[in-house]
């Protein structure tokens, strides 16, 4: 997906139309504190009770099978504002498998 290195868009701390640079980030890497984490944790019945569970204490039980990894990354874009300089991140990723800012 070819992407411009600028763009027009609304800063919403100048609030007004300004130029915005185009910056990619790489995705981070997820958290063991995700709520999809602790989903599939309480599925495998871990950290309930009383007591010191030690990050769960015991293998991983595979009660239920989770899809593969996808092919493409969903983007995530930062908007830098050429008056304020302040940044703001994409709302919503778009799945793409490259990006390029031309």
């Amino acid at each position: 997906m070819k992407m411009p290195k600028a763009k027009q868009r609304y800063c919403k701390y100048c609030k007004k139309h300004t130029e915005h640079k185009i910056a990619q980030n790489k995705k981070r890497t997820p958290s063991p504190l995700t709520r999809g984490s602790k989903y599939r944790s309480r599925k495998r019945g871990l950290a309930r009770g009383v007591g010191n569970w030690g990050r769960y204490s015991k293998p991983a039980v595979t009660k239920f099978k989770r899809a593969g990894a996808k092919n493409t990354k969903k983007t995530d874009l930062r908007y830098t504002c050429s008056v304020c300089k302040k940044m703001t991140c994409q709302p919503y990723g778009i799945r793409a498998k490259r990006v390029e800012l031309i």
